[in-house]
């Protein structure tokens, strides 16, 4: 089936830079121009002492480097439901799903004066192939080629049909100029200090302790009405905290108790949060473990835990208890199958029918009042979590002392990040809290959880009829075939826990809304709200103005 989308425009988005690429001898023509109004401030994380890097390749480049210098093509919206167009102006599925067709957004300039051509384009995606360490999202392994078409259309052909990787080819490969990164060799070798962007704001000023970034008046969009933006460095959270909480900040992603009384109450009218849902945080179970693979087994851990205790004691009332089809709500509400019963849409919290399930399946309790297989075996299980995340070692304690009220027994393992990854990447593990996949709908979600060998199938679930979904939607760009399949997978976990929901991740921010209006929130959520969500963070900047 051929299917064409055009796609929202923005007005103006935010940042990109005014200098050039280190070394390259590259002068924009024009200079924003600075207003009267007071820059837009922002904590970008609690990082430290600034690096001058504006590498769009670099794991280390200075928050506003993608997508507010440099652009992708498109930006898909992980918490509503609008795809915007950037360079790309529209796109186009045929040759049963294995071509993709873009049409590249008329007069875009590079922040030098220079426009934009197809060549830049075709150019940025043949250098991953180049430099595979820099395909981060396998692009080449989906890709057989990029090629020109006209002056305008970039044409993508697929090894095979996968209409939803096609988000991560137009949404995650940022656009540079070949006339630039062409004589430099191997990209990662350069912080590139005076970037050229297509994006809405130019490099201003830098230090060690802040760096500031200019509207771009030749920017496609237009030129942004938040003229100037500034970046702090703060190292310490409770200073941080005080700098946002006395309207020094207006923009921030930080994590702290009690926020209604440090941040909002001392200026309700200005002082503003929303943790949208950016995952679904899982208890993992080793399906290799016999007694894991249990069903009953699974059921009855599920139904014994609180969930709603995890949300107000462990992640102090931010993380609302998932649902069991570990469908992201609000944003998935969509997605939801109306046939499916309403077991599957909340979980129970009965530690009574939780044993009641064990003894139904044959497990009884030994003299330590923990539960046995028919076999003799016991269910005593290690739980695994990285050391130093303290909401989620809370977790995993009331986790643990949750089922122990059931009778089974579970020890707490607080591991080393690296240690708990690998862990949990290679199956050496027998229980495990961890993060889930999210995209722009549950494909993503259930993609990582139960295809087989994927590196988010921690628990090793291996289905035909959940394989066989995925791949029926991974091949169709038909809204109702697509719906269908993920119909199929939504009841399978809901009904089968291979791994068990249990509350959602939270993404912090926080803003100050007295000197700039048009922030998202859950009541207008047009794009993910985080300084550290790119491009997203364009996009929200593009919504702002100046208050009065």
């Amino acid at each position: 089936m051929k299917r064409t989308q055009t796609l929202l425009s923005l007005s103006a988005l935010s940042l990109a830079s005014v200098l050039t690429l280190a070394g390259c001898g590259q002068t924009p023509a024009a200079k924003a121009s600075l207003q009267s109004n007071q820059p837009l401030t922002v904590i970008p994380g609690l990082n430290g002492a600034f690096a001058n890097n504006f590498n769009p390749y670099s794991s280390s480049a200075l928050s506003g480097t993608l997508g507010l210098v440099y652009q992708p093509l498109f930006y898909f919206n992980l918490v509503g439901q609008q795809t915007y167009g950037l360079i790309g102006k529209s796109y186009q599925w045929s040759n049963g799903n294995r071509t993709l067709t873009v049409t590249l957004r008329p007069n875009v300039k590079w922040s030098n004066g220079k426009p934009l051509s197809v060549q830049d384009v075709v150019y940025s995606y043949d250098l991953l192939r180049k430099y595979p360490s820099l395909d981060t999202s396998g692009i080449w392994t989906h890709l057989s080629s990029v090629a020109a078409k006209g002056t305008n259309q970039v044409v993508f052909t697929f090894r095979s049909p996968d209409v939803p990787f096609g988000n991560f080819v137009l949404g995650d490969v940022y656009i540079v100029p070949q006339s630039i990164w062409s004589k430099i060799g191997n990209p990662t070798k350069v912080t590139n200090t005076h970037p050229i962007g297509t994006g809405p704001y130019l490099v201003h000023t830098f230090s060690t302790q802040a760096y500031t970034y200019t509207a771009n008046p030749r920017y496609w969009g237009g030129e942004p009405k938040v003229h100037e933006l500034k970046y702090l460095d703060y190292s310490g959270n409770q200073s941080a905290t005080l700098a946002l909480a006395s309207g020094k900040v207006d923009w921030t992603d930080l994590f702290f108790p009690n926020i209604q009384k440090v941040f909002v109450s001392k200026a309700p009218q200005y002082n503003h949060y929303w943790f949208s849902v950016g995952g679904t945080n899982m208890l993992y179970p080793n399906l290799k473990n016999p007694l894991l693979a249990k069903l009953p087994v699974r059921q009855a851990i599920s139904d014994a835990i609180n969930r709603t205790q995890l949300d107000k004691v462990g992640e102090y009332g931010y993380e609302a208890p998932a649902t069991p089809t570990a469908l992201l709500l609000p944003q998935e509400k969509s997605w939801i199958d109306p046939h499916l019963p309403s077991s599957a849409l909340n979980f129970s919290y009965s530690p009574k029918t939780a044993i009641s399930i064990l003894q139904k399946a044959g497990f009884k309790r030994n003299s330590q009042g923990i539960f046995t297989s028919p076999g003799g075996t016991p269910l005593s299980f290690t739980l695994q979590v990285p050391t130093g995340w303290t909401d989620w070692d809370a977790d995993c304690s009331l986790i643990a002392n949750d089922l122990k009220k059931i009778g089974i027994q579970v020890t707490v393992q607080q591991l080393s990040f690296g240690a708990y990854y690998s862990n949990i990447t290679t199956s050496h593990y027998q229980l495990a809290m961890s993060w889930s996949g999210a995209g722009s709908t549950p494909y993503y979600l259930y993609q990582a959880l139960l295809m087989p060998k994927n590196p988010g199938n921690f628990e090793g679930w291996s289905n035909p009829a959940t394989t066989a979904a995925l791949t029926l939607y991974r091949r169709s760009s038909n809204p109702a075939t697509q719906h269908r399949a993920i119909n199929t997978l939504e009841k399978t976990v809901a009904q089968n826990l291979p791994a068990i929901p249990l509350i959602y991740g939270a993404t912090w921010y926080e803003y100050n809304s007295k000197n700039f209006t048009g922030w998202p929130s859950a009541q207008n959520p047009y794009a993910q709200p985080a300084p550290y969500n790119y491009p997203a963070e364009g996009i929200v900047l593009s919504h702002l103005k100046p208050r009065g």
